[in-house]
């Protein structure tokens, strides 16, 4: 997909609702309709007074579901809580020039937390255009001079007479102008709602049990299906028999699916063989009685140790140099102070508390989905490139996702449902099981970091280098060649590039046939761990306090070319302010007493700036708790509070989990956990009996808050147990 194709003309436009109020949105040509023009709404206003706003992206639990109304809402001068939101499809169009596709209106993907910096000015237009149309509408009405009004909690206002309208009573007409194509924003300090702590839009449905997640979506007359996939990597179905699955009570079908060929770009996941019936628990008892023969592939002997062991040989040799600042060798070699240190990450599952599914139905040449999607525009994508339907055929309904943290970037679970749909001829909900979830998804790539540090006489920083081998996510990324696998792996322009004259990064691209993909904040997990805790190394070997010594490397506040997403600059001193602010609030310096430790770290994570303090109680590096966390973010403005505040405290839960106890482990070519039980989640003894989050007043436009939150947590952590213990963690999970 590439970016909005919108003319200065097309904008926006306005029409009539049925009941004869107001929509205004963004004008779409349907190919369908024979060039008839219709209008994808963003704002409905009824003559009731009722308000409607879409929100286009999908909500995952980041909030966004509130915040982007909030956007519209703040410039269209309403009350919050008569505000309704309802969930926009997705709206794509064909390129104008015909070659590809593009977004009709606005991107409609929730990764990267981009989803309020891609929509911050767009859906501000919006907002301010409607209430420009209002004023206009409400000024004529009265035959004043629009510039004599103002539009304030929903109804437009003429000060000299005193007089008011309902934006419902003027709807009508609005619907009759054209919008402003340059409507004016108003300014940071007017605003009522951007800015203030405002509750979850369906909390109530959420906590009551009637939000509709993908799992519980439904049509009329559709069939359950449940797949069993091959376990191995790349494995192939050699035979199947399918005459026990087919007695069981509530069969209807057998479908077998291909997975796609070893090297190749993913389609599906798997080779498996889908089982369809008039229930889920039916074709769950049916899988169970298949009998399956497999091909477990080119990867039978992979193991965990296997890996690790490539991974060792790897740092030993030399790799690929992607970036070379200064002259590394010499400047190394004349150091009087060196460091050097390795650190282990594992696989990780992103386990998501809704495990996949979705509704296909595919009909002739269209087809309608319905499911928890990160991206809706890969289910479109993929299910054309599996069926060849139109992809202006395909409808995607997006329902609230029950975690996504990355997995749901990728619809494979929406292409195998519309392959079973077609070869069963009828609409079906596929449901993937808790060990289905486990075994077959896109992990975050494992990796072995080796840094080195040197220093001159004075203390200064002159040399730094960062070695990884890991097994790259673009692994099997389409016309990517293998020389650009790093790039999702080791961040060029992460610290310290531009902090040291000399700075070397190096890659060793590894073999694995584990499927990898996006995780919550990607690279800057693994890489966060290492160079955090690398940092508080070098600093208590060089007696100095692990504070002060980050706070000189990063230097002054100034900007600094960032090419990363996330960029296009960086500010070291924006993040110097968050450890600064953690550090204080959370009593860094002060005595902790014996068998008690506090960790620092902090991260530039996807254009924000997050930092905790972590204090621990601990007996060893094997046997402690977790006593507080103490954070602080730099997210710009923060659009709505609560929900900042709730993704830093669920992204330190969620980081502690990680560190505490996750790994995917590889044993005889397939992943070797499949439940909870196995991939032990954090559980309420693990969490602190102290936690509290800051948010800085920030001056900034603002920025995403799922991700940031998240690399900082465990180097903090581990670096609190060393203070504790004087064990240094440098492999991840702790706790075996």
């Amino acid at each position: 997909m590439t970016g909005p194709v919108i003319s200065r003309r097309e904008f926006l436009q306005a029409s009539a609702t049925a009941a004869g109020g107001l929509m205004i949105g963004f004008p779409l040509l349907d190919a369908r309709a024979n060039g008839a023009t219709q209008l994808d709404f963003c704002i409905r206003i009824e003559p009731d007074d009722r308000i409607v706003i879409a929100c286009p992206n999908p909500d995952m639990g980041q909030g966004v579901r509130t915040s982007l109304p909030m956007l519209v809402a703040e410039e269209l001068e309403v009350d919050w809580d008569r505000v309704a939101v309802e969930q926009m499809p997705l709206a794509i169009k064909k390129n104008p020039d015909g070659d590809g596709y593009t977004w009709k209106h606005v991107p409609q993907g929730a990764g990267g937390s981009t989803s309020i910096t891609g929509h911050w000015d767009r859906l501000r237009q919006t907002g301010a255009a409607a209430r420009q149309m209002l004023i206009e509408a409400a000024a004529g009405s009265w035959n004043v001079a629009p510039e004599s009004c103002v539009a304030r909690a929903g109804a437009v206002h003429h000060t000299e007479s005193g007089r008011s309208v309902r934006y419902g009573q003027i709807a009508a007409r609005a619907a009759k102008l054209s919008p402003p194509q340059d409507p004016v924003l108003k300014s940071r300090e007017d605003y009522r709602i951007i800015g203030t702590p405002r509750r979850t839009v369906d909390a109530a449905e959420i906590v009551t049990g009637t939000a509709v997640y993908g799992i519980d979506a439904e049509i009329p007359g559709m069939a359950h299906a449940v797949i069993a996939r091959c376990p191995w990597f790349d494995g192939k179905v050699v035979k199947v028999d399918e005459r026990a699955a087919r007695a069981v009570p509530g069969v209807i079908d057998i479908v077998r699916l291909d997975g796609p060929e070893p090297g190749q770009p993913y389609s599906i996941l798997a080779a498996g063989v889908a089982v369809v019936a008039d229930s889920t628990w039916a074709a769950i008892k049916g899988r169970e009685a298949l009998e399956i023969e497999w091909d477990k592939g080119p990867w039978q002997h992979e193991t965990t140790a296997t890996l690790e062991k490539q991974m060792r040989d790897a740092l030993d040799g030399s790799g690929q140099i992607v970036r070379d600042d200064g002259d590394f060798p010499a400047a190394m070699g004349a150091a009087a102070m060196r460091h050097t240190a390795r650190y282990h990450s594992p696989y990780l599952s992103h386990a998501p508390l809704e495990p996949g599914n979705c509704i296909a139905h595919v009909a002739g040449d269209r087809c309608r989905v319905i499911g928890p999607m990160q991206m809706p525009s890969g289910a479109s994508r993929g299910i054309n490139a599996a069926l060849g339907i139109d992809r202006l055929n395909i409808e995607v309904e997006i329902t609230r996702l029950g975690g996504g943290f990355g997995r749901r970037l990728t619809a494979d679970y929406a292409v195998e449902a519309a392959l079973i749909s077609k070869a069963a001829d009828r609409a079906i909900q596929l449901q993937w099981t808790r060990e289905d979830d486990m075994q077959h998804d896109f992990f975050r790539p494992t990796g072995l970091h080796e840094l080195s540090a040197g220093f001159d006489a004075g203390g200064n920083l002159i040399a730094w280098t960062h070695r990884l081998a890991s097994a790259s996510k673009y692994y099997r990324r389409p016309n990517l060649p293998e020389t650009d696998y790093w790039k999702s792996e080791l961040y060029a322009d992460d610290f310290p590039a531009q902090l040291t004259p000399n700075l070397r990064l190096e890659y060793f691209s590894l073999k694995s046939g584990a499927p990898r993909g996006s995780w919550r904040a990607p690279a800057h997990t693994a890489n966060a761990f290492a160079v955090q805790s690398f940092i508080d190394e070098i600093a208590h070997a060089r007696g100095e306090d692990p504070l002060a010594f980050q706070l000189r490397l990063l230097g002054d506040s100034r900007e600094i070319d960032y090419s990363n997403h996330g960029g296009p600059k960086w500010n070291p001193g924006r993040l110097a302010g968050i450890l600064n602010l953690a550090a204080t609030k959370g009593n860094w310096g002060k005595p902790v007493g014996a068998g008690r430790g506090r960790g620092l770290a902090g991260q530039f994570t996807i254009g924000g700036n997050a930092a905790f303090v972590v204090e621990v109680e601990a007996v060893s590096a094997q046997d402690f708790s977790v006593t507080s966390i103490v954070g602080a973010i730099d997210c710009g403005l923060a659009v709505n509070p609560n929900h900042v505040i709730a993704q830093m405290e669920g992204g330190a839960l969620d980081g502690l989990s990680t560190a505490l106890r996750l790994a995917i482990d590889v044993d005889g070519g397939r992943v070797a956990q499949g439940n909870f039980d196995s991939y032990r989640l954090a559980r309420i003894g693990d969490t602190p009996r102290h936690m509290e989050m800051h948010i800085v007043d920030s001056p900034y436009p603002p920025c995403g808050v799922g991700e940031p939150p998240i690399p900082p947590l465990a180097p903090a952590l581990t670096n609190a147990l060393f203070a504790a213990t004087g064990t240094r963690i440098r492999r991840l999970p702790i706790l075996s």
